[in-house]
């Protein structure tokens, strides 16, 4: 029996296709991330993942990835060989730094501003801290606070903004509502429980005692633990708008 026979004999126990399973991995190996609440799309291919999640992790060891899942939170996020995850023992590999999606400084400080403004959601509670566990903030306490912590601003024209916004929706790190705007004082930015597992609190307490980042720490926090996300990711996005559309109708 090869691979694919084998696999093909553990998905008809969970009444699963082949095609399914490669949808599923396809989305891990380009986003690195699926979180339920995401929206249809993503809450399905959880829901099937969750039911063959140990044939994945078996699939992905092959080739020293590894699969986390998050139950609490309801999410899978797939490492990379060699990736440092936050709260668990280093794996046999050496980073490869092929595998690791390179993202912008404006990124990575606006990433480690949000772990600790999230941190700091958490440990106040009250009406930020919502029911799924969720942060909320305003755009304007992002900007404040990297400011004042990271001594970086956001970047400043609307439209490198908007692309900031959208790459830290697209990394699963925040929840935005569809008509958020930066001029709404009162839209709200969900900051997920996902930002602890890209953000470490060592690369937090070291940004914060250097007051901002330099190139060795944007590199050490730049997705060491996801697997490279291109042209993959932007077609899974729009393969999600179009089954979105079709479940719509």
């Amino acid at each position: 029996m090869n691979l694919i026979d084998e696999i093909n004999t553990k998905l008809e126990k969970h009444n699963l296709k082949l095609e399914r399973f490669k949808e599923i991995t396809s989305r891990l190996l380009a986003w690195g991330v699926i979180v339920r609440d995401e929206d249809g799309v993503e809450q399905r291919l959880y829901d099937d993942a969750r039911r063959i999640e140990e044939l994945l992790s078996d699939y992905f060891s092959l080739a020293g990835f590894r699969l986390m899942h998050d139950l609490k939170n309801e999410f899978f996020r797939l490492y990379a060989p060699g990736a440092q995850i936050p709260g668990v023992a280093d794996d046999e590999f050496e980073p490869q730094p092929s595998l690791r999606s390179k993202l912008s400084a404006d990124f990575v400080s606006a990433a480690l501003t949000l772990r600790f403004l999230f941190q700091q959601g958490l440990a106040e509670g009250g009406g930020r801290l919502t029911d799924s566990g969720e942060v909320l903030i305003r755009f304007e306490e992002l900007a404040a606070t990297q400011q004042t912590q990271l001594k970086r601003l956001l970047p400043e024209t609307a439209g490198e903004r908007d692309k900031l916004i959208k790459d830290l929706k697209r990394h699963r790190l925040i929840h935005i509502g569809t008509n958020f705007s930066f001029e709404d004082e009162d839209a709200y930015i969900a900051i997920r429980p996902t930002i602890l597992g890209i953000i470490s609190e060592d690369a937090l307490v070291a940004a914060l005692e250097t007051e901002g980042i330099n190139e060795e720490q944007a590199e050490g926090v730049n997705e060491e633990n996801e697997a490279e996300q291109g042209d993959l990711m932007k077609a899974e996005e729009e393969n999600a708008e179009e089954e979105n559309e079709r479940v719509a109708k």
